[in-house]
């Protein structure tokens, strides 16, 4: 294996405030070289089931598909509390009308939008609304659309979590608190992981220099750097700020016992909803 690691990531500000000291070479890489392939998490997800990319972030939601072929690194995750995906109508819409039959969790005769199949978000809906099977899988940054031009109900992450009350959408539920709720457990979003047939003192090489890139960023912040703003053209600094805020923490530098305990709930939970499909959870962790 030579020098050169591809390490695919999201262009949204959480993600490269993480990785833009380890691919733009502002810290020691010891000797590594890292080269950054930017694209929306659900291809991401399907680049690792694919198993494209030696190191690559995913959803969790994802992850019990791709455990026999990937180990997850305990640096660069977005997991927390409340940080989950929110479930939004149209204020205008005539599903307003149906309001408690929405709080009962029957959406049944309504098309939702899902940023993506293999998203930890479609995981939570799937959670917390069991017998909803009405579905439409979009781009995240579609579903706003989909919900204001009145074609449904849509799950939105990212960005779409600060700004959707300005645009006219309000929230039905928040999915990650009753994740929280239903499990006790931090909310587990998005990982790093790395192909298990890497020697595995490069594994762990690579896990200590993803944290030592977030801490670094974390040096510099509230500072946002070109690599940030290039990526987000379209956002404004407050809200490069929540996203960096609300998913980059004390769990993006170390998954610990904690978050290591909520991911291992999330296979539990994707087993639950899928018996039939076997699952990997031994030695999933760098």
């Amino acid at each position: 294996m030579n020098n050169r690691i591809e390490i695919g990531f999201s262009p949204c500000p959480n993600d490269t405030f993480i990785f833009d000291a380890l691919v733009n070479q502002k810290i020691d890489t010891e000797g590594l070289e890292f080269a950054a392939v930017l694209e929306d998490v659900q291809t991401l997800n399907q680049w690792a089931i694919a198993r494209k990319l030696m190191v690559t972030k995913l959803s969790y939601g994802v992850l019990p598909l791709v455990a026999e072929k990937y180990n997850l690194l305990n640096s660069g995750s977005a997991l927390g509390r409340g940080v989950g995906p929110l479930l939004i109508r149209n204020k205008k819409d005539e599903i307003r009308n149906k309001e408690d039959e929405i709080r009962n969790k029957k959406v049944e005769d309504f098309l939702i939008a899902i940023p993506g199949e293999n998203t930890t978000a479609h995981l939570l809906f799937s959670l917390a609304y069991p017998t909803a099977v009405n579905k439409i899988f979009l781009r995240y940054d579609e579903i706003e659309n989909f919900v204001l031009e009145g074609k449904g109900l849509g799950v939105i992450i990212h960005e779409n979590r600060f700004t959707y009350q300005d645009k006219g959408l309000e929230k039905i539920t928040d999915l990650g608190d009753y994740w929280e709720t239903e499990t006790g457990n931090s909310i587990p979003l998005g990982g790093i992981v790395i192909d298990r047939n890497i020697d595995p003192a490069l594994q762990q090489k690579i896990d200590r220099l993803i944290r030592k890139s977030i801490e670094f960023a974390f040096s510099k912040y509230p500072e946002l750097n070109d690599y940030i703003r290039l990526h987000s053209q379209e956002m404004s600094e407050d809200v490069m700020r929540k996203h960096i805020d609300l998913y980059v923490n004390e769990f993006s530098l170390d998954l610990g016992r904690e978050g290591k305990k909520a991911v291992l709930k999330l296979m539990e939970v994707y087993h639950n909803i899928h018996p039939g499909v076997e699952i990997v959870t031994d030695n999933i962790f760098v």
